[in-house]
């Protein structure tokens, strides 16, 4: 294949594949959330938890 014909080539992907990528990053969106609420905002450590209570607070999210 010559360069122009590189430039113009398009690579379509099958529609399970960006159904499988809008699954995975809801997946990770969701295991991330789970993270940062129950590990730490419950934390025992002090700076830990207020800097996610902090954060909440400034997101306007009622945590108490």
């Amino acid at each position: 294949m010559s360069q122009s014909q590189l430039a113009n080539a398009q690579i379509t992907l099958p529609v399970a594949a960006g159904q499988v990528g809008r699954l995975s990053q809801a997946v990770m969106a969701m295991v991330l959330g789970i993270f940062v609420v129950g590990m730490v905002g419950f934390s025992h450590i002090d700076v830990v938890h207020n800097a996610a209570h902090d954060v909440r607070h400034s997101n306007a999210f009622p945590c108490h």
